[in-house]
């Protein structure tokens, strides 16, 4: 009767992994195809849009970029040199050191000269303790919160209090951002008024020369693992992003580069304190307040406002990261579990909810339970050695189309790797990914599901490294130019 059961079991399971891949080869497949239509058109659209005049516009959009930091001695002061010099006219950088342990506080008071200043402080979401505002006029720009450890949320929440302007961006501390991405942004929430929230491309800054805050060549890094991460990050946000941005059901806008519109975020309560996803957390609530309150709007991503940022180079960092971000997804979807299938909510409610659920969170439980399958469906004689090649060859090409046509969708539009030797290296670990790091990074994430309850309030570190070898020097005050 238990050999029955178990017989019943690993049919049903084998017929419904099929079902599964083909629906979500059929949707990737949709996803690429919009990418691919999407993506020169809008390279079009910004060829001809005159940048300059933006960049020296006053009737802009004045942003507050909010820098959250924890122990970041070894990348804050590169960051806010390379946002020092962004290409933009009325912005301000709100930086806030969030009860750090290491010297990251002293590094910018240090490398900006800044002194401890009495400054108005609007407690619209309420924040840890902040213990002082950091300001040098010779930088007015610049301002250093210190405030008690409350985590990532609640440094953006303290952030999005001191900022003055109506949008913000958010931005991680080993992140930098390319000279026009504000300016990107910008045109989007001014092309269309009911705009609330955008996301930027993000790119592995591992191995690329970096001047003064500055990506000035774009190199392959040396690392492996990198590499294999770059591939990674071309598949989800040229192809994923772009097509869940076309259905205005957009569930993720990145932690390391996201603006939003201040008011709209204020009136979901700034993002949730204690939630380790807490990026995907505020999109979800701005979805669900936008269609209870049946208010026109859009979150959108775009693949131009680049934003680089550092990739784990040792296993054990990959780990913590990819663990981390299951848990943020579970975390997130969990949060919010009564959108899912609720038409009042939208494509948002009725089909990305539900695939993130099934084919993001589920989907390492699944190919580990295969893993159990696969060899008790050969020992029932369910299914042939012929049959499990054929399969595994159809479902590894098809993620190797999908790579391949990321990295084709990247070097026809940006073009940043311009050596045909980097491109054929790319080319190559897309292939490689599928026979080893894929399924690496599937046990990450299933340890994300097992470790769910122990870690899903626990956001973790990942030690960082200097954007430059060479030590960092303070800044020049007066290379400032004042708003």
């Amino acid at each position: 009767m238990l050999e029955y059961i178990l017989y019943k079991f690993i049919l049903g399971f084998n017929k419904f992994v099929v079902i599964y891949v083909i629906i979500i080869s059929v949707l990737n497949l949709i996803q690429m195809i919009i990418a691919m239509v999407y993506t020169p058109a809008y390279m079009r659209k910004v060829k001809f849009s005159d940048i300059k005049m933006f960049s020296e516009s006053t009737n802009i959009v004045p942003i507050s970029i909010l820098v959250p930091a924890f122990n970041e001695e070894q990348t804050i002061v590169e960051n806010i040199k390379s946002l020092l010099t962004l290409n933009y006219v009325t912005y301000e950088i709100v930086v806030v050191n969030d009860g750090s342990e290491d010297n990251t506080l002293s590094a910018v008071i240090d490398a900006f000269a800044l002194k401890k200043v009495s400054y108005p402080l609007r407690s619209k979401i309420q924040t840890k303790n902040v213990h002082g505002v950091y300001y040098n006029p010779e930088f007015p720009r610049l301002r250093l919160v210190d405030k008690e450890n409350g985590g990532k949320s609640d440094a953006l929440n303290a952030g999005i209090n001191i900022s003055q302007y109506p949008y913000f961006a958010s931005i991680d501390a080993d992140s930098l951002l390319d000279s026009d991405a504000l300016i990107r942004i910008a045109m989007s929430f001014m092309e269309y008024k009911y705009t609330i929230g955008v996301g930027g491309l993000v790119r592995v800054a591992n191995g690329c020369k970096i001047e003064n805050g500055k990506v000035v060549n774009v190199e392959l890094p040396k690392s492996g693992l990198a590499k294999f991460q770059i591939v990674e990050y071309f598949r989800a946000f040229l192809v994923g992003r772009i097509g869940w941005s076309s259905l205005n059901s957009l569930l993720i806008i990145s932690g390391a580069f996201g603006a939003f519109k201040k008011s709209a975020v204020l009136e979901v309560g700034g993002y949730t304190t204690g939630s380790i996803g807490e990026d995907m957390d505020l999109v979800l609530k701005l979805h669900r307040y936008m269609h209870e309150k049946k208010y026109k709007y859009r979150i959108s991503f775009l693949p131009d406002p680049v934003c680089w940022t550092q990739a784990p180079e040792n296993i054990r960092a990959l780990y913590s990261q990819r663990r981390r971000w299951h848990i943020g997804l579970i975390d997130s979807l969990h949060r919010n579990a009564d959108m899912f299938f609720r038409p009042r909510f939208g494509a948002v409610g009725m089909i990305s909810m539900p695939y993130y659920f099934l084919f993001e969170m589920l989907a390492p439980v699944i190919e580990a339970i295969g893993l159990i399958v696969v060899p008790l469906s050969y020992f029932f004689g369910i299914l042939s050695i012929e049959y499990f090649i054929l399969f595994f060859i159809a479902t590894t090409l098809f993620g190797v189309i999908l790579s391949v046509g990321a990295l084709a969708i990247e070097e026809y539009t940006f073009n940043k790797y311009v050596r045909l030797k980097d491109v054929f290296t790319l080319s190559l670990y897309s292939i490689i990914e599928n026979f080893s790091y894929r399924q690496m990074t599937v046990f990450f994430r299933l340890f994300g599901v097992l470790r769910y309850k122990k870690y899903k309030q626990s956001w973790g570190t990942m030690k960082r490294q200097a954007f430059t070898p060479e030590e960092q020097e303070p800044v020049d005050a007066k290379s400032e130019t004042p708003v």
